[in-house]
């Protein structure tokens, strides 16, 4: 029996710059199997269960960003004694003045780690510079806690939220880790209030998070993964090598891979949540099914789209100031989530057509009355599918150019007569892609029929799917861990 390396055994807790800890890795469940167990012997002593979460939630970020897990110390030890001391000033600047003293530092935060390059890229290219840019890291997840804490001290700002009185509560709230990296983004008003509550997870609550993380599991290391490294990858590297035929199924590809594998730890992230007992919003409702581009952003992301429509949206006059202005409010509200999920010019574009595309739907339904028939919506399905394909180009493209060889690509070279060949090709890989699809596509009845059966199913059978799912997960697996796409954001 070989001796066990010790120190390569402890390496593994270290941080480990190309290995986060991702729900979907071995580390991962393997500690969360030690750490539930230790949080059902003590849920029943309140303040120390919420300071052992508080402290793997750090060690969980810690794995992701090593050193700059301080920075969400810090924004939590600031925002907290910020909203303390807002919520006691008089109305009036004063009050104003603390906030926008939390926005400019949270603010200021996200853009120093997000955008310094790419403001200092676009100054270069005005002065006719060489860039060179800056060794700056990006700390995962940096966004996402942005955004909640944010949320915290606007909702304390309008009086919509009383603080917090103790700083334990309100770091559990912003480091909880299983939305910590890449959401859903928790409304303060939504999470805070279930933390004084005592720990109960009942058997629904139970079966539901089995379920969720099964088919989180499922979604993001069988499906995603799998398209992901033997299909998408190679397409996006370098279109002009394969056909308009070939790149059209990538972008197919990387419509379901980007589904996915947010859908799936968002899935895995709410699952989690359930088995300590707390409740965390949907984030994903079958988006593919939407009949228009309106319908898709109530279906996809749905804790950013209405973080954006609460904070940002309503913030610049909503639809309170005439046609003009409400078209106007929703172009630049959709073009900052564009740039809210990276400093480039490519999320720019494609925060700004889905902003057109906003405003076409809404302009089109005001003025045309179009008949509620099956055929429409149909219609309207496929239309919406293939506008939101476009574009991902420009989402998943490293680069304008791969954006555009892409378009040209199915635009000029699509030469259909090697699809018989090309199935044969990657038959593997299409068959991945038509189970994902045609899982996506099911009706939600059946999907709460599955969820039913797992409730009716005893203990030992839900650990054994979650066993299968584990090992079909060994089989298929690439060589590298692949993080979760939105953890770059």
């Amino acid at each position: 029996m070989p001796a066990i390396d010790i120190h390569k055994l402890l390496h593994q807790f270290e941080y480990i710059p190309r290995q986060p800890l991702i729900f979907s890795s071995g580390l991962f469940l393997f500690l969360f199997a030690g750490f539930i167990s230790i949080f059902y012997l003590i849920h029943h002593k309140h303040n120390v269960k919420l300071l052992y979460v508080v402290l793997f939630s750090y060690y969980f970020y810690y794995k992701s960003s090593g050193i700059y897990f301080l920075l969400l110390v810090l924004s939590t030890v600031v925002d907290y004694n910020l909203a303390n001391i807002m919520a006691n000033a008089p109305k009036g600047w004063q009050r104003k003045g603390l906030l926008i003293f939390s926005l400019v530092l949270n603010l200021g935060l996200l853009g120093y780690f997000k955008y310094t390059n790419f403001l200092y890229e676009i100054y270069c290219a005005a002065c006719g510079s060489n860039f060179s840019p800056f060794s700056i890291f990006l700390p995962v997840g940096v966004s996402f806690f942005t955004f909640q804490s944010l949320s915290y001290t606007i909702d304390i700002y309008r009086g919509e939220l009383k603080p917090v009185k103790r700083m334990l509560d309100y770091a559990f709230f912003v480091s909880f880790f299983p939305q910590l990296v890449a959401g859903p983004i928790v409304r303060a008003r939504d999470f805070i209030p279930q933390i004084s509550m005592p720990t109960i997870v009942t058997r629904a609550m139970f079966s539901e998070g089995m379920y969720l993380i099964i088919s989180g599991l499922f979604k993001k290391a069988v499906i995603s993964d799998y398209i992901s490294a033997n299909f998408v990858d190679r397409i996006f590297a370098n279109p002009t090598l394969y056909t308009g035929l070939e790149n059209l199924f990538g972008v197919y590809g990387y419509a379901l891979q980007i589904y996915c594998d947010f859908s799936g730890y968002s899935d895995m992230a709410i699952g989690i949540a359930l088995l300590f007992g707390y409740r965390l919003c949907i984030n994903f409702d079958s988006p593919y099914q939407s009949s228009s581009v309106t319908e898709f952003w109530r279906r996809w992301h749905i804790s950013l789209s209405t973080w954006l429509r609460d904070y940002l949206y309503i913030s610049l006059g909503g639809n309170r100031k005439g046609r003009f202005r409400t078209y106007l409010n929703q172009f630049i509200t959709m073009l900052l989530g564009g740039l809210w999920h990276g400093a480039a010019f490519r999320f720019i574009i494609w925060g700004a057509l889905h902003g057109i595309a906003l405003g076409i739907d809404k302009w089109v339904k005001e003025y045309f009355k179009i008949p509620d028939t099956k055929l429409v919506k149909v219609l309207g399905v496929i239309l919406t599918f293939h506008f939101v394909c476009f574009c991902w180009i420009f989402f998943r493209a490293d680069n304008m150019q791969i954006a555009t060889s892409v378009i040209s690509q199915i635009a000029t070279h699509f030469t259909p007569s090697i699809f018989f060949n090309f199935v044969a090709g990657y038959q593997n890989v299409l068959l991945v892609m038509l189970l994902g699809y045609i899982l996506h596509f099911l009706p939600h009845h059946i999907e709460l029929q599955a969820q039913q059966a797992v409730y009716r199913m005893p203990l030992p059978a839900v650990v054994a799917m979650l066993a299968v799912v584990v090992v079909i997960l060994v089989q298929v697996k690439t060589s590298e861990i692949q993080p979760f796409i939105y953890f770059q954001f």
